[in-house]
């Protein structure tokens, strides 16, 4: 039985804090006769931050290619910020999208310089030859940089950074378009301590700006959330364990469900999250 499933009723409101963003509808992803995503319906309003929480191979990184349009659900509904799946050109909607992954970052070239990495987003390119960039291109990603403390890495390239310098080039790479919509998928990944508190203290600057674009964040890892989040989704193997507002739905049973062992939860004063087994069979 789902935790919280139907802890938030129908949104109501047609104000624009309450416009879907996104809208996932009867969503499924199968591949090779395994079901990596069971039906499962999700909407996203303009006013929220999400954390997509989950083991390996739950269905999140699934969950957000399908929600950046990079795949195809096996059934369902998908719209993003207005443009439905199926009856848009998704090469233009993707330009609305700031979203970083790891298949993303594999793909950049380690020679581009940061404000390059950056640059590329402005058409969701990967490489700055494609297009054509002006000086207010080049200001706009310094700006961007600037945002993430990392402007003075603007001409130096990817691969000189360390693993945290080269997250937040990433993370800046998300702005560059003035997105409607930013989708991070797993970003502390290969981080270490510093180098992921640094990415989190960034990442809480845009989750706690009311300004700032609806945010989705995937993780496995609660201590690597910022403050600010208001909402969580929680997968096991592919199915809905729990959703809704992250300080009612987010709880130890509910998490203990999702990761299929005991666990415990704390919230500590700095709004960070903490959670540990208490016994491991």
């Amino acid at each position: 039985m789902s935790v919280g499933s139907s802890a938030v009723p129908p949104a109501t409101s047609t104000s624009p804090a309450h416009s879907p963003i996104v809208s996932l509808e009867r969503v499924s992803f199968v591949r090779d006769d395994r079901t990596i995503l069971a039906p499962l319906d999700w909407t996203v309003h303009a006013d929220e931050r999400w954390l997509v929480l989950g083991a390996n191979g739950s269905g999140k990184t699934t969950l957000v290619r399908i929600t950046a349009m990079y795949e195809h659900p096996s059934s369902g509904e998908v719209a993003v910020l207005g443009e439905r799946l199926g009856r848009t050109d998704v090469r233009v909607l993707r330009r609305r999208i700031g979203y970083s992954s790891a298949a993303i970052a594999a793909q950049i070239r380690p020679q581009l310089t940061a404000a390059e990495v950056v640059m590329t987003a402005k058409f969701a390119a990967l490489e700055p030859w494609w297009h054509r960039y002006d000086d207010d291109d080049r200001a706009r990603a310094i700006d961007c940089l600037d945002r993430l403390r990392v402007a003075a890495f603007a001409d130096r390239s990817l691969a000189t950074l360390s693993s945290g310098e080269q997250q937040r080039v990433l993370l800046a790479r998300t702005l560059m378009t003035d997105p409607g919509l930013v989708l991070l998928d797993e970003p502390s990944a290969r981080l270490d301590l510093g180098g992921r508190e640094q990415l989190v203290a960034a990442l809480a600057e845009l989750t706690t700006d009311p300004a700032a674009a609806p945010l989705v964040l995937v993780t496995h890892h609660l201590d690597e959330v910022p403050d600010g989040m208001t909402h969580v989704l929680m997968l096991r193997h592919g199915e809905v364990v729990a959703r809704g507002p992250i300080d009612s739905t987010l709880t130890a049973a509910a998490l203990s469900e999702c990761f299929e062992m005991p666990l415990r939860l704390e919230r500590r004063d700095d709004g960070r999250w903490s959670a540990w087994a208490t016994r491991v069979s």
